[in-house]
Parts: C-alpha cells; structure tokens; sequence
C-alpha cells in the first residue's frame, strides 16, 4: 500500500497562539505561514524529519466543540518536567473522565485540545 499520513489537522481560532504553542513544545520549524494555515515539521535532519506527519493548524471561526475525537499522546523523558513546561508555555491539565492512578496526563493547549502526557518508556510504574 502507498497510503501514508502526510499531516495531522488541528483547526483553531487563534492561529498564531496555538501553532506558537505546539512549535515551542515540540521544538518544531514552521514550514509555511499565512493568514489562514501554518505548518510545523520536525527539526530538519532529525530522526523524524520526513518520517513524523507535519501539524497543519488551521484557521476557523468556531470553539473547539468539546472533548477532541483525536489527540496526540506524547512521550517525554521526563514526565512531570514536561508537564510542568508545557503549562509555563500555556497549557492546563484537563479532566476527560481519566482515572485517578492513569500513568497518563491529560492536558489541554491554549484552545482546548486535549492532549496527553505519558509517562518515560523506561518508568515501569
């Protein structure tokens, strides 16, 4: 099959805002811009250039809606460090109906879209 995934889409009201966001928590390069669309592709010469799908943000006029049908599950070192900096960088811990013990935080950008936490591959609580 020669089916892949080019990009992931994430609509939002305020471009500049949430792309900022997503592009300081990744560390990510913008790759196009204008008044309605931005691009975020990983650093060039990394291990997942061309390999990781881009983030296309994309200007709409409506709230996000309620609790996102798709989110990203991101993988740090260090998970409460990085829970920590992304609130620095405008993210909140959000409440979806997630257990009380889950490994996993949920966390939500500067417009609402959830997003996850887990914890280090090598944590084996």
């Amino acid at each position: 099959m020669t089916l892949r995934i080019q990009c992931l889409v994430i609509d939002c009201h305020d471009l500049e805002v949430v792309a900022g966001f997503w592009e300081a928590a990744l560390g990510w390069r913008r790759t196009h811009h204008t008044a309605e669309q931005i691009v975020l592709e990983p650093p060039e010469g990394s291990a997942e250039d061309g390999v990781a799908p881009d983030l296309l943000f994309v200007r709409v006029p409506d709230p996000t809606p309620g609790k996102n049908r798709l989110h990203l599950d991101l993988r740090p070192e260090d998970q409460e460090r990085e829970v920590q900096r992304l609130i620095t960088l405008g993210a909140r811990r959000a409440s979806v109906g997630q257990p009380s013990d889950a490994s996993w935080i949920v966390m939500a950008d500067p417009e609402d879209n959830e997003f996850c936490v887990l914890r280090p591959l090598q944590d084996n609580r």
